[in-house]
């Protein structure tokens, strides 16, 4: 019998999961601690979800009836209804669906009967990530099991290994290779016959696939890494590890004490969804990107790469297709080359995680937020993880999510721009626009609930709001991560600064989302009408002070300082900035009452500055402009809806923009530019930047109606793919890359006619030039017709 230790230390969550033993609901917690991971289990457990008091003595019948156990208990709470409400216990978690399903079928109303047993245990005791635990620990192989007696938040510094993974196959699913990666260790598991390789790449050959995944499973074992990385990982790597396991009858045992691993499906379709690795947490860069605030154009591991690290793969700029036929081909001819292949792939992964903090991160996410790790978005959970403890104290239960038709709230405010090409453009910005509006105007869902049932001594809303201050839960969490980043801003906390910031500015969007259970219009639109009311306010009392406002849009201001308005633009800024934060703190004492939480900053000053107009029209266009910011770095360019920015325009005409841009903020000749930029499109000096990528949204078979010129290029190369023997590549969403040729859209590595050159003039140089040239006097038409006359 193994000797029970007891112990009281504190861990760092990894993975949490509910359980049937016995038919008792049982919690499971993997934590990684300084003495290893450990395996933490409160046994006997009762999920639980509440109803009205009322319906208390029908459920029970109902229960009893069909034979399903259940205790209950009236409890000092109560729904946003007003009505008290009891909280029904069952002992497992399939007696819970079960009576779940049938109280709903009876019409009973039910509370908070999604929120998860492992969830619900946590958020009720305020535990994010750090966690103290106390209990009988008995020691493993590996890891020690705690039967938890006591657990409680607690600060615990990372101490988790991490193992970067990547999987090469076949077209048809056959695993070729894997390789893992970490600080200081690799391998790559190879199918194949041994053969000699470079002292730096270790290759550890098998003889068939149903060899290599025991292999790896032996390797994850001795390795025990708490984090696997990967690009794609969950639903690529995984899901396919997943089912070549299957296909061989073998177990999934890959968890932390031999736990099998799961993947779940998502409602989206089978080839997406959630894994489950008890003991260990599979981290997807492109998902960790996503979380961390971070957009690229292209999300693939090679874009990534080659714009972050400077590097890519082996295999830059091939075709999709003719890479798939490149690693089987290498696999047959020259597997030691596969083998650098797969292993530069868990590199890059290694390094981009590394490089860009997506780890720290995450864990700071998890640490103020109470996500997993590996979640990806999670907003709604985050906010009510948060929300819901807080709200029990207050003497309240949350609602169901909403069901039914959702009236949509209005979006932030965006003023008609005035077009022109400007010199000295300030920006105006407020901080935290939307979560400094929830602070100060008491917007919180249990403060809307309270506001309307007494009106009085209240703050008014939208659509006919009314808010209780003194109750409100929303504006002090706000205040305590506010405070937090302030102070993360002064230790130069980068990353838990940027985790402070998207959670807070999460919370609007959750109250705007008819997936939260606390959606309603009223929150939602005593936000963001409330912001319009601002900015319109803000600019009129510009213009009061004899300033012109020529754009606007949710938190900035535009602000045009003419020839004889400029001094210092900077300190005028500043001081702009510094009156309208007086103005308004006056305005809520005198008009409401309230303490101001809003704070305007100067962010930007532009030397030169570009509002255009729409494409065709007069009026000027909205979140599309352009500017040139001088510093004591140099000269910087900024994009915002430009072309320059946009992934949809090919890279000529980014760098047509950028190079006529500059000279025009620059009061440079642009004419030399432009006849050069066209004469040498014409002559294919440029080919290299003339690749459309587009994204098909839907299948491609989804395309009947209309089919636009990158389903046609996505449809050759469909064609192509069935010629050579190869799956589909566009069975439910993909991108593609094609060029437009004489003959239409063909994608790269099948094009079979002459590029289009005409094309490429008209709809990518022209309007980009049109845009801004006829602001100085000159006309495209002109250069690029002179240009074009010498052909």
């Amino acid at each position: 019998m193994t000797r029970q230790q007891p112990v009281d230390e504190t861990g760092f969550l990894l993975t949490r999961q509910a359980l049937d033993r016995q038919g008792r609901c049982e919690l499971q917690f993997w934590v990684t601690t300084q003495a290893g991971p450990a395996l933490l289990r409160v046994p006997d457990h009762e999920p639980l979800f509440f109803l009205p008091q009322a319906q208390q003595a029908q459920a029970e019948i109902l229960l009893q009836v069909h034979g399903l156990a259940a205790r209950f208990r009236p409890l000092a709470l109560k729904s946003f209804a007003q009505q008290p409400v009891s909280a029904c216990y069952l002992p497992s978690l399939s007696v819970e669906h079960r009576a779940r399903t049938l109280l709903r079928q009876h019409g009973l109303a039910l509370l908070e009967a999604d929120v998860r047993p492992v969830d619900r245990y946590l958020m009720e005791r305020f535990i994010t990530a750090g966690v103290r635990f106390c209990g009988e620990a008995s020691v493993h192989a590996g890891y020690r099991e705690v039967r938890v007696t006591q657990l409680a938040p607690a600060e615990h510094a990372w101490q988790g290994r991490a193992l970067s993974l990547d999987v090469e196959c076949a077209p048809d699913g056959r695993l070729l290779c894997v390789g893992l990666c970490n600080q200081g260790w690799h391998t790559v598991i190879m199918v194949g016959a041994p053969r000699p390789s470079p002292a730096d790449v270790k290759i550890e050959w098998v003889a068939d696939e149903r060899s290599l995944l025991l292999h790896l499973g032996a390797c994850l074992r001795q390795q025990d890494p708490d984090l696997l990385l990967g690009w794609n990982l969950v639903n690529f790597d995984c899901r396919l590890l997943l089912r070549r396991l299957e296909l061989h009858g073998l177990a999934a045992d890959w968890g932390r004490a031999g736990q099998l691993a799961r993947f779940w499906p998502s409602a989206e379709g089978k080839d997406t969804g959630t894994l489950l690795l008890p003991g260990r947490v599979a981290v997807d860069g492109i998902a960790a990107l996503k979380s961390a605030g971070m957009h690229f154009d292209s999300y693939a591991l090679e874009a990534v790469a080659r714009q972050v690290l400077g590097e890519g793969k082996d295999l830059q700029g091939t075709a999709e297709h003719q890479r798939e036929q490149a690693i089987v081909q290498w696999h047959q001819q020259d597997p030691v080359q596969l083998a650098c292949y797969n292993l530069q792939d868990c590199r890059l992964v290694w390094e981009l995680f590394d490089r860009l903090a997506l780890l720290p991160f995450l864990q700071r996410r998890a640490q103020l937020s109470g996500l997993a790790l590996e979640r990806p978005g999670g907003s709604v959970a985050a906010f009510s993880h948060l929300y819901l403890p807080r709200l029990h104290r207050r003497g309240y239960v949350a609602p169901d999510r909403p069901q039914g038709p959702i009236t949509p709230s209005p979006g932030g405010y965006v003023m008609d721009s005035v077009p022109g090409l400007y010199r000295h453009v300030l920006v105006l910005d407020f901080k935290s626009l939307y979560p400094s509006l929830i602070r100060t105007f008491a917007i919180d869902p249990l403060a809307l609930v309270e506001g309307m049932l007494r009106q009085q001594d209240t703050i008014p809303g939208f659509l006919g709001a009314r808010f209780a201050p003194e109750v409100a839960i929303l504006p002090g969490l706000l205040a305590q991560l506010w405070q937090a980043r302030d102070q993360a801003k002064a230790q130069q906390d980068a990353v838990l600064s940027q985790a402070i910031k998207l959670l807070m500015n999460s919370f609007y969007g959750v109250l705007g989302s008819p997936g939260c259970r606390f959606f309603d219009a009223r929150l939602a639109s005593s936000i963001t009408l409330r912001g319009q009311w601002l900015m319109q306010q803000s600019r009129l009392w510009l213009q009061e002070q004899g300033y012109q406002v020529i754009y606007g849009d949710t938190d900035s201001i535009f602000v045009w300082l003419t020839p004889e308005q400029v001094s210092d633009p900077v300190a005028q800024g500043k001081a702009l900035a510094a009156g309208i934060n007086d103005y308004w703190r006056q305005r809520l004492v005198d008009e409401f009452g309230i303490s101001s939480c809003l704070e305007l900053q100067f962010e930007r000053h532009y030397a030169r500055f570009f509002m255009p107009t729409i494409r065709g029209q007069e009026q000027g266009s909205k979140k599309r402009y352009a500017g040139l910011v001088s510093s004591a770095q140099g000269d910087e360019l900024i994009f915002k809806g430009l072309e320059s920015i946009r992934s949809d325009w090919t890279e000529l005409a980014k760098q047509f923009q950028q190079g006529l841009y500059w000279r025009v903020f620059h009061d440079e000749d642009v004419a030399a530019f432009v006849q050069q930029m066209v004469r040498q499109t014409r002559q294919g000096e440029l080919d290299h930047w003339l690749v459309y990528h587009k994204k098909l949204r839907r299948p491609l078979a989804a395309y009947q109606l209309s089919q636009p010129p990158h389903v046609k290029a996505a449809i050759k190369l469909e064609a192509a793919r069935q010629a050579a023997g190869l799956p589909p590549l566009y069975s439910r969403r993909g991108e593609i890359a094609y060029y437009q040729t004489l003959a239409g859209p063909e994608p790269v590595g099948h094009r079979q006619h002459a590029i289009d050159y005409q094309h490429y003039i008209d709809k990518q140089l022209r309007p980009v030039a049109e845009a801004i040239l006829p602001w100085i006097g000159v006309s495209f038409e002109g250069l690029a017709g002179e240009q074009l006359s010498l052909f």
